[in-house]
């Protein structure tokens, strides 16, 4: 299956079924492009990185799923291994780097007006 073209949707309803497996596209894949809260796989290779970027109007939940990553968040880097989750707002300078293969999946979800 690619990416968002031929997902599974359940007959008659909303539901979207798709698995990591499925989404292709590196370093990115979108898991359901149109709707919300955006969901991305993201894989990288020993060494590479995303270049610092924001996310304004977003809350930020990157959890990752296998190896580790170096997460810049402004002027500070967290050390973020498999099973572990981190949760910040989205117009914190982020910048994802992988001392080692990397996979991750991250949920931007639109912040609620307050």
């Amino acid at each position: 299956m690619a990416d968002a073209e031929d997902r599974e949707v359940s007959a008659g309803t909303d539901t979207e079924h798709v698995t990591l497996a499925e989404l292709t596209t590196e370093p990115q894949a979108t898991a359901f492009p149109d709707h919300e809260p955006r969901t991305v796989r993201l894989s990288l290779d020993t060494g590479e990185a995303v270049p610092e970027h924001t996310h304004p109007g977003r809350d930020i939940v990157f959890h990752v799923l296998e190896g580790r990553i170096e997460l810049g968040l402004d002027d500070e880097t967290l050390d973020v291994a498999a099973g572990e989750l981190v949760r910040f707002p989205g117009e914190r300078r982020v910048s994802p780097s992988a001392p080692e293969d990397a996979t991750a999946l991250v949920l931007l979800a639109p912040r609620a007006d307050e």
